[in-house]
Order: structure tokens, then C-alpha cells, then sequence
């Protein structure tokens, strides 16, 4: 791993498979969710993992602010500049409850609104990738770090990704105006990492998502050579008031 990943890199990977092995133990002994005040779903595993991320980057790095989506949840945002991180400790809980695997931890870091490194590991389906500015996008296994890359489009159409667990009407009308060839869904913050890794071409989402949900994929995603932007092609930042995102468009080449 040294010889390809930078250090900062071996940092994220090395704290994401820590909070994967408490993730995966609750997932493991089962787990049940409790509904949070907006509604959406938490379990003892978002928030275990999200005790040792949050620790792990204090120690790492003790002078970036962190916003976690467990600790927002509870009214704790960190104050936020130029760089901080955004951690969601299981994207998918939908999936992760119901026992379907695609579920990720997540860890993205931002710089003046871009994000310019993350990791997105699926511990269930040991699919972990990993991405930094000027560095490249890397997709790692037991023994191997093999660097991935988006690609060009092939002529007869696109093909596309969408949300498993949250459809929503627009981004399906969306599609119907592009040449799609193939579809397929995924879970989690995992549809950013195919488009990476050159196994689909576009992902787009008019859906709500915090900025937690998407800053590693799109951190990834960037560093493989693909894009991220609101529907109008205007570029998709982070650090807004409230961490919620507009709807997007993540695009290969």
C-alpha cells in the first residue's frame, strides 16, 4: 500500500476499515434502528462508528473540524473554514437494517468548498475506494491497490445508476431524456464509486442528500477523473448553511 497510497491516504483507509469492523460486528449480531426527529433511521452502529472516526481524526488531524451526521443529528455541528471533514458512519442505513449489504462508512474532506480526498468502504462486500486530489482514485483489496479511472461513454449509450432505497420520480424523467443502455441500482454512497470505477457513466439524484452522503463518493469520483455538478453545470459545493445538497449530477467522462 505505501508504494501507491499517500500517507494521508493510508490515514483515511486505515480509520474507515476501523469503524467497518464495528460496523460489521452489530451488523453481524443485528441490529435494530430507531427513528431520529427528521425521521430518517439510526442504529447503535452509526453511532459506535462515528465515536471512533471522530476520535481517530482528533488524533490524525487535531486542527480540522469534523461535521458528522450523528452528531448534527444531536444539534453538535462543528464550526466550519476553509477545510474540515464530513463523515457519515453508515450511508444505507435502509440497507444495512435490512440486511442488504451495500452500506458504507464514509470519510470526505473538504478545501474551500471542494472535496479533496475521501474513502467509501462497503465492508459487507469488501469494496473499498479511495481518492485525492493530484494523487488518482484507487480501488483496494486484501492484497492489491489497483487505480481506477472513469470512461468515456461507448457510442450506442449511457449507463446509469441510481438510488436503490430512495427513487424519485424527476430523476427517472431525467433519464428518459438521455440515451440510456443499461441500469442499474445501487446502494449508498457506492453509486459515485462505480461511476469511478468505470462501471457506470452517470448517477444522477434530485432526491434529498446531505452533504455527508456524498462528499467522499464525489471526492472519489473527482480524483478518478469524473465530475460532480447541480443540474445546471454549476459546480457542486460544500459548507452550505444547513449541509443539505440540491439535486446533482455525477458524471464519468
Amino acid at each position: 500500500m505505501s508504494a501507491t497510497l499517500t500517507s494521508h491516504m493510508q490515514t483515511l483507509v486505515r480509520i474507515a476499515r476501523a469503524a467497518g469492523v464495528v460496523v460489521m460486528h452489530h451488523y453481524e449480531a443485528g441490529c435494530d434502528a430507531r427513528m431520529k426527529a427528521d425521521r430518517s433511521p439510526v442504529t447503535d452502529a452509526d453511532e459506535e462508528a462515528e465515536r471512533l472516526i471522530l476520535a481517530e481524526l482528533a488524533t490524525a488531524f487535531p486542527d480540522v473540524p469534523v461535521v458528522a451526521e450523528e452528531e448534527a443529528a444531536a444539534g453538535r455541528i462543528a464550526k466550519v473554514a476553509g477545510r474540515f471533514f464530513l463523515v457519515d458512519p453508515v450511508d444505507g442505513t435502509k440497507e444495512f437494517v435490512k440486511r442488504g449489504g451495500e452500506f458504507t462508512v464514509n470519510i470526505g474532506e473538504i478545501v474551500d468548498g471542494r472535496p479533496v480526498s475521501g474513502v467509501v468502504f462497503a465492508p459487507a462486500i469488501g469494496r473499498l475506494f479511495v481518492g485525492q486530489a493530484g494523487h488518482g482514485a484507487f480501488e483496494l483489496s486484501v492484497n492489491s491497490v489497483r487505480p481506477i479511472a472513469v470512461r468515456a461513454p461507448a457510442p450506442d449509450g449511457l449507463v446509469a445508476v441510481s438510488s436503490r432505497s430512495h427513487p424519485d420520480a424527476r430523476t427517472d424523467e431525467l433519464l428518459k431524456t438521455l440515451t440510456v443502455k443499461g441500469h442499474t441500482n445501487a446502494g449508498s454512497s457506492l453509486k459515485f464509486c462505480l461511476v469511478a470505477a468505470g462501471e457506470a457513466d452517470i448517477y444522477p439524484r434530485a432526491g434529498t442528500t446531505m452533504e455527508w452522503d456524498t462528499a467522499a463518493g464525489h471526492a472519489v469520483l473527482a480524483a478518478a477523473g469524473g465530475s460532480v455538478t447541480n443540474w445546471d453545470g454549476t459546480p457542486f459545493l460544500y459548507g452550505k448553511p444547513d449541509f443539505r445538497n440540491g439535486p446533482f449530477i455525477a458524471r464519468g467522462k
